[in-house]
């Protein structure tokens, strides 16, 4: 398709508890995306979007430099982001108050996007050929809204013939059922975690941080379909800000994101700009009472209270950047969220947008999250450079959209994989303080992934 003005138009669909309903007919699609509200198997989220065949891709290479598959005259990554944007040409329809959705990007930006924004040493190896930032310029959407039960298809006249056809079951293609040829395996042993441990441990008695996320990989073989790998995923643990992205690069590799995240990152509406970090877990309970003694000893633990405001300070600080002052506001402080395997303290940080400014400006501010670098963030990303061995790739970076009208929702990429060609990744870490115990650490990184890991054995 050519980008040319066209109205977008709402044309309602037969309501799908499970998203997965509609996505079988285009996963298989070129640069097919599926924004996931984890419904119906956790009722937090909201709404699901998803869309293929984008008018346009843009890439973020490691050096900062963007491929796009049309000509823009933008140097820097964030403004070529913004001139791609600018290039949709469809117009929204009329009524669009209850639409997350109406046309833009959509894709991810990794957490080594950071490099790009912030002066920052390289010492972590970059073993995973992944682009910067990837996104793909969308022109339609279907679109589930899960309170109101409905679903809509937001497209032009042309497209929605397009989608609908797409839609028939006849289209849909079974895939090759996933199964792990080898099982999860750590990158380094219990003992180089807590030789990692201790070294952040220094860095923190010396005053260089208060916090410092650290995090450990793990890997497996696998073979057959990634979106079949999905859904048992969503499945066993649910989560608001699920997401499954995939597609294939000009050396013709699959590439595939799996993101079951909790965590929202950034939510841009009216400039209204909303970020919900979590800092202080809990694995669930077998009984009743014994997860409500956990969720109890969570409320409860000063450590990991305080660890929550260290990063609330943070990102006051990330939004006091972009918005208007005076406006920025905590509304929630370390209150607790329950999912399917873990208790969290969620905080909720607001504020205005500036005039002048925009969702590309609000995201730079404050990238990566805060809550999965540690503060001062700079410093806590130099730390994690140097002790983590291997750049982190899609984990704890951020997935989501930016809206042709200035809107954005994104989330921070964590219990996410990332899969290339037959190898499946996935990473667990944590706040480290200066009371933190190794083991008690050691353990928190295994609950956070471990259902992901069964799951899928």
């Amino acid at each position: 398709m050519t980008m040319s003005s066209a109205q977008l138009l709402l044309h309602p669909l037969p309501y799908r508890a499970d998203p997965a309903v509609w996505f079988e007919g285009l996963r298989h699609r070129h640069e097919a995306i599926l924004l996931d509200s984890g419904r119906p198997y956790t009722q937090s989220g909201r709404f699901d979007i998803m869309s293929a065949d984008p008018l346009a891709t843009i890439e973020i290479d490691a050096q900062g430099q963007h491929h796009c598959t049309r000509p823009l005259s933008a140097v820097t990554p964030l403004a070529a982001q913004r001139e791609l944007l600018q290039h949709l040409e469809t117009i929204p329809p009329a009524t669009t108050d209850e639409l997350p959705f109406v046309g833009g990007l959509m894709g991810y930006w990794s957490y080594d996007f950071g490099r790009l924004l912030e002066r920052l040493e390289s010492r972590a190896v970059a073993d995973i050929d992944l682009p910067l930032a990837r996104l793909g310029l969308y022109d339609w959407a279907l679109i589930q809204d899960h309170d109101l039960e409905r679903s809509y298809l937001v497209a032009t006249a042309e497209r929605r013939d397009q989608v609908l056809a797409w839609l028939e079951p006849s289209h849909g293609r079974q895939g090759t059922p996933f199964t792990l040829t080898s099982p999860f395996s750590a990158d380094i042993n219990r003992a180089t975690y807590g030789q990692r441990f201790q070294q952040v441990s220094d860095y923190l008695h010396a005053g260089d941080c208060y916090q410092v996320n650290l995090a450990q990989r793990f890997q497996a073989r696998c073979e057959g379909d990634s979106w079949e790998a999905y859904r048992r995923l969503r499945n066993a643990t649910p989560a608001p800000f699920g997401a499954w992205l995939s597609w294939q690069g000009e050396d013709h590799r699959e590439r595939s994101i799996l993101s079951l995240s909790p965590e929202r990152f950034l939510h841009l509406q009216d400039r209204q700009l909303i970020t919900s970090p979590i800092k202080g877990t809990r694995p669930r309970g077998q009984t009743a009472q014994e997860d409500q003694q956990l969720a109890d000893e969570l409320l409860g633990s000063l450590k990991d209270r305080t660890e929550n405001v260290m990063i609330v300070d943070l990102l006051r600080n990330d939004l006091g950047r972009v918005c208007r002052a005076g406006t920025v506001s905590v509304p929630a402080l370390a209150a607790l969220e329950s999912y399917r395997n873990v208790h969290h303290l969620v905080s909720t940080i607001t504020g205005e947008l500036a005039p002048g400014l925009d969702a590309i400006d609000a995201l730079a501010a404050a990238f990566p999250g805060g809550s999965i670098t540690g503060a001062p963030r700079i410093r806590a990303m130099d730390i994690i450079d140097e002790l983590e061995g291997t750049r982190r790739g899609p984990y704890c970076g951020s997935i989501g959209y930016i809206d042709q009208r200035g809107d954005m929702h994104t989330s921070i990429a964590i219990r996410t994989l990332f899969r290339q060609d037959d190898t499946l990744y996935v990473w667990g870490g944590g706040g480290l303080v200066a009371d933190s115990h190794e083991e008690s650490e050691f353990i928190e990184t295994l609950d956070k992934i471990r259902h992901l890991m069964k799951a899928l054995a």
